[in-house]
This record gives structure tokens, C-alpha cells and sequence, in this order.
């Protein structure tokens, strides 16, 4: 059915790329009909047709674009296929139809997607290879001067590669709100894990019970993501869009609307939008894709309804509604607390922290080892070092604001470390705008 659509009060850009010919394997749910319903419901709607709305084509992101957040071995041209290469390139089309003031709001409705990619790289994990909302943000770092930026993270599945790439650095906000990591991949998204030492309270999860429906959703924007950015006070707001908390996907557990989530976004008010998940490929996404574009544009949302849409199905019971806002509660604490939580790293020079990182794709484990050298000044320089199944990386990498000491440090320490044979030794100094290996 055609709707008559008014004037975008916001004018508003859409990057589509829907990677033909891509996919994990013609039957996985991250295969090349994921946004084909999507592009038919939007021309359905006549959305080419409504004045303020334009789509931009996407473009090839550089390999240093990537190289600028990625350690990959061996190398992010042998990791990505051209789709990964245009699905980033449309996340930065996005950003730039924004910075350049082509738009007000920018959606790029790209696959593959990115969120699970974390700072190292050794193959494909949760459908990603390299993220591309981290590389969108590192992109208008460089090339439009933005600091102070927060990414919203409204995916079923804890966004454990933003959270991993920014997990030290206090000028980026990352909220996480996810269906419960003791009940889905990638199993991790807890409170207590609130950022490095040079940024505590500055990473917020919250975790929700399955089944979790709008009004758990509003509560939480209403409570914690909301307030925060107020406080935060960031010059861009980014949402890592994924569609997967919808009731009807195939691979999660929540009990979200195509309404839910154009209040959500109309709530949020992002600049920049980045589809993320979302596997139910006819009854969710060309709908929820709608709400969003349209809450974006500033147009009337009031009809999209998915055809099975029921409200008495999504009434929560006073139990979970409880549980809700003890975790906001958390959540709240955690970000409140933030100033007295960086005092405890006060005269320490090094913070080591070590992980394992699954690679559910491939099925295997990374082992890395992160060493954060801290400064009074900046947020300091990290060093990595990660065990992948036959080649290991030992990198050093320079956040964009670090101070000119730090820099110099990492560049002494990448040259004083000798080359092994199964080791790929990096400096990746974004305050510098150096990237080098050997």
C-alpha cells in the first residue's frame, strides 16, 4: 500500500547497500536477502519520492581508513572482501553526507555489519570482520575535527568490538543495551564493565532480560541514555541500529515493535544511524527500517505496523519491570561515579589486562594481552599483543587524543621491538596519523 508522504521536516540521507553478492552461506541469516525487503518496502512507501529524503551511493573505504582502529592480520586487504570495503565506505558516505551539511541525519542501511569486530582482527566474529561504525568515528576524528562523541548501541547483542575499541578513551560515550549476555553471544555486556583505566564509568551496559519489550526500552532511554548524553554533552550522536530485539527474529529473545523503534530513535535523535543486526527478513526489518528512516525525517511513524502487530502481546509484568530499573539504577551509578573510579589508577604507570576473544565463526580463541601506559596529560598509549591461530600481533596504538609525549613513547617502543616470524609488529598512532608495520 503507497501512503501519502509530506515533506521531510528533516532532510534527511539514506546510504543503501544491500551486498548482493555477499554472504556468510546461502542459508545464514546474514545472507544477500537481509535488506532486499527492505529496499522494496521503502520504494513501496514512495520514500524516493518525498522531497528531503536523498540516497547516496556508497563508496570503497581505504585500507587506511580501517588501518586507523584495526590491528588485522595478516592485513585488512587478505581479511575483507569488497563488500566489507563498500559497507564501511557507505557508514563513512553517511557520516561525511552529515558533516558536509548534505543532510541533518544520515542512515546508512549497509551489510556486512560491524559491531562485533573488536581492535585485533583475525578473521570473521558474530558475522563481522571490521567495524565499521569505530572506522565511521576514527574518520570524522581525522577529518573534520570531532571530539566528544557517543555511540548508542540498541543491537540484541552486546556491541563487544565498540565497547573494545573505545574502551579507554573518556571522549566516547559507548552505551550498550542488549538482551542479557548469560543468555546470547556474545556473552559478555555486564555492568561492571565500565571502560579502562584512563575512562572508568565512561563504557555502560545494560543488560535486559529476555522478553524485554518497549516499555523496558523506554524506561531505559528515559532513566540512563537519555540523562547521560545530557550530562556527556557530545557533538555527535551515533546508533549502532540493530534490529534484532524485534519479537520476531530467528536468533534472539526479545519482544520489540517497528513502533518501539521509531519512538526510540525519535527519542534518541541521532545524527548518525548504522544498521547493525536483524534476521527476520520480512516481518521486522523493512519495518522497523521504515520507523526509523521516517523518525529520523521528522514524519509521522503512527502507521507502521508489522501485519501480526498485537499491543496486548508486549505488556511487561511488574517483575521485570523491577528488574529494569534496578539495572538502570546500576547503569546510573556507574556513569555517576566515574570521577572517583579513575582515582584508583592515580601514580600507576601500566594497567595489564588479559582476555580471550572467540572467534564463533572460525571457532577459536585469541589470546591478547593489553597493557595501558598511563599519563597524566592524556589518556596515555596501549600496547596489544594477541595470539590468533597462526599469526600473533604486537601492536602499539596511539589514541587521536593523546598528548605528543605518548606518541613518541609508542613510536620508541614499535622501534626497539624486533620482528619475530609469526609476529606482526604495528604502531598505529592516530594522534600522529601514522600507521606502520614490519
Amino acid at each position: 500500500m503507497t501512503l501519502f508522504m509530506p515533506q521531510a521536516r528533516r532532510k534527511t540521507g539514506l546510504v543503501l547497500f544491500p551486498a548482493f553478492d555477499w554472504c556468510i552461506s546461502p542459508s545464514h541469516p546474514e545472507r544477500e536477502e537481509r535488506l532486499l525487503y527492505t529496499k522494496d518496502q521503502l520504494i513501496e512507501e514512495g520514500l524516493e519520492d518525498v522531497a528531503n529524503i536523498h540516497f547516496f551511493n556508497p563508496e570503497m573505504a581505504l585500507e587506511e581508513d580501517v588501518d586507523r582502529v584495526h590491528l588485522c592480520v595478516p592485513s585488512a586487504a587478505e581479511l575483507m572482501t569488497t563488500s566489507h570495503f563498500i559497507s564501511t565506505g557507505g557508514a563513512i558516505r553517511a557520516a561525511r553526507a552529515l558533516m558536509d551539511r548534505e543532510v541533518e541525519r544520515a542512515f546508512a542501511i549497509v551489510r556486512p555489519p560491524g559491531h562485533h569486530a573488536m581492535q585485533t582482527v583475525f578473521g570473521d566474529r558474530g558475522f563481522c570482520i571490521v567495524n565499521i561504525e569505530a572506522i565511521m568515528v576514527e574518520y570524522i576524528r581525522k577529518h573534520y575535527g570531532v571530539g566528544k562523541i557517543a555511540i548508542v548501541d540498541t543491537d540484541c547483542h552486546h556491541g563487544d568490538g565498540t565497547q573494545d575499541i573505545f574502551y579507554n578513551d573518556p571522549d566516547t560515550l559507548f552505551i550498550s543495551m542488549h538482551q542479557d549476555g548469560r543468555t546470547i553471544f556474545p556473552g559478555s555486556g555486564f555492568v561492571d564493565e565500565s571502560g579502562g583505566p584512563s575512562a572508568p564509568g565512561y563504557n555502560i551496559n545494560i543488560p535486559l532480560p529476555p522478553s524485554t519489550s518497549e516499555e523496558g526500552f523506554d524506561t531505559v532511554m528515559e532513566r540512563v541514555v537519555l540523562p547521560l548524553l545530557e550530562e556527556f554533552q557530545p557533538e555527535l550522536i551515533i546508533n549502532s541500529a540493530g534490529q534484532d530485539n524485534h519479537y520476531s527474529d530467528p536468533i534472539t529473545n526479545m519482544n520489540f515493535t517497528a513502533q518501539g523503534y521509531a519512538r526510540l530513535n525519535r527519542n534518541l535523535n541521532p545524527d548518525i544511524c548504522v544498521l547493525e543486526g536483524g534476521y527476520a527478513l520480512e516481518g521486522a526489518l523493512p519495518y522497523t527500517n521504515l520507523g526509523i528512516i521516517l523518525a529520523m525525517a521528522g514524519m509521522d511513524t503512527s502507521h507502521v505496523r508489522e501485519p501480526d502487530y498485537r499491543p496486548e502481546r508486549f505488556v511487561q509484568s511488574a517483575e521485570m519491570n523491577r528488574y529494569i530499573e534496578d539495572i538502570c539504577s546500576q547503569a546510573i551509578e556507574v556513569f555517576a561515579g566515574r570521577h572517583e573510579a579513575k582515582k584508583q589508577f592515580a601514580g600507576q604507570e601500566q594497567v595489564v589486562e588479559r582476555k580471550r576473544i572467540f572467534y564463533d565463526t572460525t571457532m577459536f580463541q585469541a589470546a591478547e594481552t593489553r597493557v595501558y601506559h598511563l599519563c597524566q596529560r592524556c589518556p596515555g598509549y596501549t600496547e596489544v599483543v594477541a595470539e590468533g591461530l597462526h599469526q600473533h600481533v604486537h601492536g602499539f596504538t596511539v589514541p587521536f587524543n593523546a598528548c605528543g609525549s605518548c606518541s613518541s613513547k609508542a613510536k620508541d617502543s614499535f622501534a626497539k621491538t624486533d620482528r619475530e616470524s609469526d609476529t606482526v609488529i604495528v604502531l598505529q598512532d592516530r594522534y600522529a596519523g601514522i600507521f606502520e608495520r614490519k
